[in-house]
């Protein structure tokens, strides 16, 4: 996939079927031509893995924030990075030494791209100097760790996002828009589904201490989100069932595949698998007087997708680009991040994630209300 710039996507807005229905929420650099060209968020990478590289390409491409430090604790890491980004001395940290950023005011935010387990761990002490901060999903591995997370960057003053990219994307923002708008009537069916085949043993998603579960950690939370954006509501239960285990040597620790469904107040039901045994990017949605969807649909793209009336047909961007600069332009003018890609966003997600594996252990409904 080769993400389009700015000056491609412009091109090709005025071309794009449906970009007027969606050109009021979209992010504001489409629609605006005027570089902007005033003060930054410098912004510091925590963990420099595959995802971290994703950024820091995205990075190249923003506006109102830029890539300034990096924390690693890969020596190795740190001297390519170092070269590649142009990053000085002294906005390089380790993990040991972090806590010693409070006295640098180069940098503005933390961005934690480490494994799931160690989020908590991170976002509190980068709060504690007095760093902003935007964290990788899920938010932690539990919802109380969810919980000291918001409370420390409460305390601290700084604010606290989570990195839901798919929040500033066109496809998943129509998506959004014809589910909470009634477009095709009430929603009565969602089924939304990410999996892709795993077969690195020495991968961390493996490992249970530090990803916390399996493929519903990874994979499943953007399905879960889907759910619950494209509704606008908060299921009310939950059933679930662990997929067989075809690799037990490599899936000793976490589930190889999981499937369930939520229940929502307005009659919707939404089923979803995540699994590490093949692939699947599917989002489809049937209501009332219609169906729309995406496939591919939750991941990295680019997406595709069809309505009952016809195909969509959005320009691509740069999610990473566009996520961190939204963020970004909240900061700088001093006001308060959106509710939708909170904190408080990333502990909802996280209780429904919990109360999936709860359900898939015990073969129980469980109340999410």
């Amino acid at each position: 996939m080769k993400n389009l710039t700015r000056r491609s996507f412009l091109q090709n807005l005025g071309i794009a079927a449906g970009s007027a229905t969606v050109a009021a929420t979209l992010p504001s650099f489409i629609c605006n031509t005027k570089m902007y060209d005033g003060k930054k968020l410098n912004i510091a990478l925590c963990g420099l893995g595959r995802y971290a590289g994703y950024l820091a390409e995205g990075l190249q491409e923003t506006q109102f924030c830029k890539l300034a430090g990096i924390v690693t604790g890969t020596p190795s890491k740190a001297v390519e990075w170092k070269k590649k980004y142009n990053i000085p001395d002294k906005n390089i940290y380790n993990y040991k030494n972090l806590d010693e950023i409070i006295n640098n005011k180069d940098i503005d935010l933390v961005y934690v791209v480490l494994p799931n387990a160690m989020h908590k761990e991170f976002t509190i002490r980068a709060a504690k100097a007095g760093k902003h901060i935007i964290v990788e999903k899920p938010m932690a591995i539990t919802e109380s760790d969810c919980k000291e997370m918001i409370t420390a960057c409460k305390n601290a003053g700084v604010q606290l996002a989570v990195g839901y990219r798919l929040h500033y994307e066109p496809y998943n923002m129509e998506m959004k828009r014809l589910g909470q708008e009634k477009v095709f009537g009430q929603v009565r069916l969602i089924e939304a589904s990410l999996g892709y085949k795993s077969g690195d043993p020495s991968e961390w998603r493996l490992n249970k201490a530090l990803a916390g579960g399996g493929p519903l950690m990874n994979l499943g939370v953007y399905c879960v989100q889907s759910n619950r954006y494209v509704l606008g509501e908060e299921p009310i239960s939950v059933t679930a069932q662990f997929g067989p285990v075809t690799n037990k040597k490599l899936f000793a620790e976490v589930e190889e595949s999981i499937t369930w469904q939520l229940v929502f107040p307005g009659g919707a039901v939404g089923t979803s698998t995540s699994t590490y045994n093949c692939s699947i990017d599917r989002f489809f949605a049937s209501a009332e007087n219609g169906f729309f969807e995406l496939s591919p649909a939750i991941s990295y793209g680019p997406f595709k997708g069809r309505t009952s009336n016809g195909e969509l047909n959005f320009p691509v961007t740069n999610q990473q680009a566009v996520q961190c600069d939204e963020i970004a332009k909240v900061i700088l003018a001093n006001k308060q991040l959106p509710e939708h890609i909170s904190g408080e966003e990333g502990r909802k997600d996280m209780k429904i994630l919990q109360a999936i594996y709860e359900a898939a252990r015990t073969g129980r409904k469980i109340s999410l209300v």
